[in-house]
């Protein structure tokens, strides 16, 4: 998810986060396709053998863009190598998240199972091609502003926590899609409140056929529409998301509409650590997609890339064959379905910074680095006290070529409660067919859907 006084709040955005990052030397960006994969990942594996070189996965002829999910034959059929435990997590702890080792402190019942590490994730031609490019050419003006940049992952070699966040939040998806993002918010005793969402997207900087540049001067890259079909308390809202790079009244635009008023109002809600519209406040609106919208209330730093067991090729826990009732147990997830491997990550810090406001203090986000996909994220209080994690179970697109996580989790350890997010197990996968007018995004459309 996603003028007036545009160039004052451009320069108050550089003053509080800093100026521009320049782009990378040519020599640099010629690691791209060589020592680096063509978008920034390293290609070799490690020294240990444990992590293989890159090996992308080619688009299947017979891959379809709608009624197929993630699935692969040999990869579905390994075995784990390693179960990590309460009782040996000590000996893998350097490669654990904080909140994997709170959950394997806590829950005697909670464990991970560890396969061999695949590295398929491979992105079109034409995605390499504007990488390239992007490499010398796209900076980032303060946190929340990329200029000059097109199509591709803005900063394949990046300098700063904020070009990592934008190159998963500008990762190519497809051109459009219509997808379920069904949600579960669980009890500590297993009992479960179900939602069924459908959304539609269309993307804009990440299309092939038709991209539209991001610049100083303008940042529109999604449009979104979601629609709640159930429980019926809640059946009929919508929400609309026009998503633009920037802070302020030039980034996000949001609208919302209630069956209860019967008709579409602006939401500037839709932000930050507000509640998401269905989630009775188990999730806030930027940690859908593990992430998304402004990065102007922190100050971002990479930590640095590290090896981690991080979820990966999950087709298992998000596949057909799989009921939600299967997923779902008391305090965490049936961890007989999740699939973890052993990947270099890329760790970012968000602090909170002076002068702004967020539930979290702090955050830890660990990204694939293939994949350029958050999968982790540790999410700490006021106190600084970690209290909630987020975690993304990746798969590897073979239809449109790309990576996403299906389904999200966020453990809420202060109450015991966790919630589960784009899940389609039991209703239809990921329709990447689907062609939208440019005003069926509009509010006034939206509007008269609702009254239909």
């Amino acid at each position: 998810m996603y003028r007036a006084g545009r160039i004052m709040i451009a320069a108050a955005a550089m003053l509080a986060c800093g100026s521009a990052t320049a782009a990378v030397s040519a020599d640099e960006a010629a690691k791209l396709g060589n020592t680096l994969t063509p978008v920034g990942a390293e290609k070799a594996g490690n020294a240990a053998g444990t992590i293989p070189a890159w090996t992308p996965l080619t688009q299947h002829p017979a891959a379809s863009l709608k009624g197929e999910y993630t699935s692969d034959a040999a990869i579905d059929a390994e075995k784990p190598v390693l179960t990590i435990t309460k009782a040996n997590m000590a000996q893998y702890a350097d490669k654990l998240s904080e909140g994997h080792k709170y959950l394997l402190k806590t829950f005697d019942s909670y464990k991970m199972n560890i396969y061999p590490s695949h590295r398929q994730v491979a992105w079109p031609a034409e995605i390499y091609k504007a990488t390239a490019v992007n490499a010398t050419k796209c900076q980032l003006l303060g946190v929340d502003n990329p200029d000059g940049c097109s199509l591709g992952f803005p900063f394949p070699i990046p300098k700063s926590g904020a070009e990592v966040i934008w190159n998963h939040k500008l990762k190519f998806r497809g051109e459009a899609a219509t997808r379920y993002n069904n949600q579960m918010i669980v009890q500590p005793d297993g009992t479960f409140q179900f939602t069924n969402i459908v959304e539609d997207v269309k993307f804009y900087y990440g299309s092939i056929a038709k991209p539209v540049p991001l610049t100083k001067d303008a940042g529109l890259f999604i449009k979104y529409f979601s629609k709640i079909q159930g429980p019926p308390r809640l059946a009929g809202t919508l929400i609309l998301v026009h998503e633009r790079a920037g802070a302020g009244p030039e980034g996000r635009q949001a609208w919302l509409y209630a069956p209860a008023l019967k008709r579409i109002r602006r939401a500037p809600t839709v932000c930050c650590d507000n509640p998401a519209e269905g989630t009775d406040g188990h999730q806030f609106y930027d940690q859908v997609d593990m992430f998304n919208g402004i990065l102007d209330r922190y100050t971002w730093k990479i930590v640095g890339k590290k090896e981690m067991y991080i979820p990966n090729n999950s087709n298992l826990i998000a596949g057909p064959k799989t009921k939600y009732k299967d997923i779902v147990r008391p305090k965490h997830l049936n961890q007989d379905l999740p699939r973890y491997e052993l990947h270099r990550t890329w760790v970012v810090d968000a602090d909170l910074r002076a002068g702004t406001n967020h539930t979290f203090r702090k955050r830890r986000f660990y990204l694939d680095e293939d994949g350029w996909q958050i999968v982790a994220v540790d999410c700490y209080d006021a106190n600084g006290n970690l209290f909630r994690f987020q975690e993304g179970h990746m798969v590897a697109l073979a239809n449109v070529l790309g990576s996403g996580t299906l389904p999200e989790v966020i453990y809420h350890f202060d109450t015991g409660r966790y919630f589960i997010t784009a899940l389609a197990n039991e209703d239809q996968p990921n329709d990447y067919t689907r062609q939208f007018d440019e005003s069926y995004f509009d509010p006034d459309a939206v509007q008269k859907r609702a009254n239909k």
